[in-house]
């Protein structure tokens, strides 16, 4: 596919893994699509207070969702967590619906009713996200069930923090898929923090996340999650594992979010991290890494990367005003979907 111009379309086009085009410069494109969305919904959060729902930023992060989500086909499904943003965009996602859910409007992919934290797009594979801590590892692996039982040739993706890995149903979906031979890849966002509890003080020294996935017979993948080649290749041999029939896959991406766990702002200020900290992961860019890398091959790739930024930020400032100015929720409806609906 090519990757077009599409400022005031309401569906991006998404990476599709069966492309054979697909290159590093279309991984950076998506990856500036994802910071700049979320860097204007940041601004317009704090600045002007009208999403009322908590939000869980992916800046700093973007080479995990969009390396992953490129190894993949349409009809393989994404859930995730609570810092969902990016996956939903690199998935397909629906901008509109997105933005309109932060506001709480009827057009939202949940129908206003989720927030950011809930998000779904079914045409695009994004099955669901939820801020129940480790929800979606549980939901993958049942999914991935109903696939291999049906023989068919679809995988089932589940993105979750490093914290996450510390939940029961970590271990128990883990387990239960290893038994199974489930088509289910693992993915964790090691970001190094659950809020701002630093790994150090919640995990042994000497064990690491992999190494509990590995004690089922999964095989595990760590990889630099700043370099979204690295995590495209690392993901593609997982999915193909995976789709092949061979069971589940992990991979443990190292990464970093640059804002604070929920929110807009920035938690060094408060304490939360270091700021030396902080700046020494910021110069670990994912997206400067790769148009570093892209620059021999692509010489006029700043020049690229500037007319993107402008794109996207045109776009998602365009998002938002759409959102703005939908309609509400119909009160007659509250219950619609709900146990409280059913007769």
């Amino acid at each position: 596919m090519t990757v077009t111009r599409a400022a005031e379309a309401s569906v991006h086009p998404r990476i599709d893994s069966e492309d054979t085009h697909v290159n590093d410069l279309q991984l950076l494109r998506a990856m500036v699509r994802v910071r700049c969305v979320e860097e204007v919904l940041a601004d317009v959060y704090r600045d002007e207070q009208e999403m009322r729902t908590p939000v869980h930023f992916s800046i700093g992060q973007e080479a995990t969702a969009v390396g992953v989500c490129a190894a993949l086909r349409t009809e393989d499904i994404v859930y995730s967590g609570h810092r969902c943003h990016a996956h939903y965009l690199a998935k397909g996602g629906d901008l509109r619906a997105m933005v309109a859910e932060l506001y709480g409007r009827e057009s939202g992919c949940a129908a206003g009713r989720g927030g950011s934290v809930h998000l779904v797009d079914e045409a695009a594979g994004f099955g669901a996200s939820s801020a129940i801590l480790g929800e979606m590892i549980a939901v993958a692996t049942g999914t991935a069930w109903a696939f291999a039982r049906e023989r068919a040739p679809r995988v089932a993706v589940t993105f979750f923090g490093d914290g996450a890995s510390e939940e029961g149903v970590f271990h128990e979906s883990l387990n239960f898929a290893a038994l199974r031979r489930l088509p289910v890849l693992y993915v964790c966002e090691n970001n190094q923090y659950s809020l701002t509890s630093p790994l150090p003080a919640r995990q042994p020294a000497g064990t690491g996340i992999g190494e509990r996935a590995g004690g089922y017979g999964i095989p595990v993948s760590r990889v630099d999650g700043n370099d979204v080649t690295a995590v495209r290749s690392a993901a593609a041999a997982a999915v193909e594992h995976c789709r092949a029939g061979r069971g589940p896959r992990f991979l443990e991406l190292d990464t970093y979010r640059w804002r604070e766990h929920v929110g807009p702002n920035w938690d060094h200020e408060h304490g939360g991290r270091s700021r030396a900290e902080v700046r020494s992961w910021m110069r670990r860019c994912p997206i400067a890494r790769a148009t570093a890398a892209l620059r021999g091959g692509e010489p006029s790739v700043e020049k690229l990367v500037t007319a993107w930024e402008e794109e996207f930020r045109a776009e998602a400032r365009t998002a938002v005003a759409h959102a703005k100015s939908a309609a509400w929720p119909k009160v007659g409806d509250l219950l619609a979907g709900t146990y409280g609906d059913m007769k």
